[in-house]
């Protein structure tokens, strides 16, 4: 017999850096401490109704991961630039809601290495650190600029990006830890590297824009996981409405069950149940 523990619209799960990770999964009011079912029987529902995380107004479907289409077209946070920072157009004046990126683009930023799936490079505003770093399941991450656009990190980041990945194998991230790496080393080398390019950066914007951040510490990421999937299947809540089985781990904004896995970040605004059982 299971018992419901929470529904509502869910969003990301709510991370704290602790060893390991401590999660929480929303369901509109609710936050439900995870770490603690591991190794229980979970069920997640999915009612067929979708709520904009935004306005709150009903959506037959779901636009950048919980939008629905009018506000999609309308946010500064759903354009095309929040994922392309290098095409930041504040500039210019072309910004969808000037004050939302006075507030979100127009402020400190870190460029970063992180070994996810294997080392890469990335960019995250000052206050989502290491929120950022455990979105995307990084065992390890140090910051090694900061600028103060969100535009200079993706100018900087698209420099580094010709020599390192840019983007996480979720896929591998999801099968085991990667192997360690040395991020100061390949922070000196990339910087080697990339010298003549982030000189011409620095000389355009000034060094204050884009500062070199010597000796940072390193952070370290341990995740609740008590068995990695040596296959990674994905459930999709779109053909079938019900995810779960056996609570294995938890990883990045996934779920790891002996079933498969489920991503909860993308399906923001998705009216679900838990329950347990």
């Amino acid at each position: 017999m299971s018992e419901l523990l929470a529904a509502g619209p869910v969003e990301k799960m709510r991370t704290a850096l602790a060893d390991p990770v401590q999660y929480a999964l929303r369901l509109g009011e609710h936050e439900i401490p995870m770490n603690q079912y591991l190794g229980q029987r979970l069920e997640l529902h999915y009612s067929g109704a979708i709520n904009c995380m935004h306005c709150g107004r009903k959506t037959a479907k779901s636009f950048n991961q919980g939008y629905c289409y009018p506000c999609f077209k309308r946010l500064a946070q759903c354009d095309s630039c929040i994922m392309s920072p290098e095409k930041c157009h504040y500039a210019a004046g072309t910004c969808r809601e000037p004050e939302w990126g006075e507030q979100h683009c127009m402020i400190d930023h870190f460029v970063y290495l992180s070994n996810t799936s294997g080392l890469k490079v990335g960019i995250t505003r000052g206050s989502q650190v290491p929120t950022r770093w455990m979105d995307q399941g990084a065992t390890q991450a140090q910051a090694i600029f900061r600028v103060d656009t969100r535009l200079h990190s993706g100018l900087v980041e698209t420099v580094f990006k010709q020599h390192i990945a840019d983007k996480t194998n979720w896929q591998a991230m999801l099968k085991g830890e990667a192997e360690a790496v040395d991020l100061e080393g390949a922070r000196v080398r990339l910087l080697a590297e990339c010298a003549g390019e982030i000189d011409a950066l620095q000389q355009q914007f000034g060094l204050q824009a884009i500062t070199v951040l010597e000796g940072q510490p390193q952070t370290l990421i341990r995740y609740p996981v008590l068995e990695y999937p040596k296959k990674v299947s994905s459930f999709n809540l779109d053909k079938v409405p019900r995810a779960g089985g056996i609570l294995l781990g938890i990883k990045g904004q996934y779920l790891i069950f002996d079933a498969g896995v489920i991503n909860m970040r993308k399906y923001g605004g998705y009216q679900l149940s838990l329950s347990i059982g």
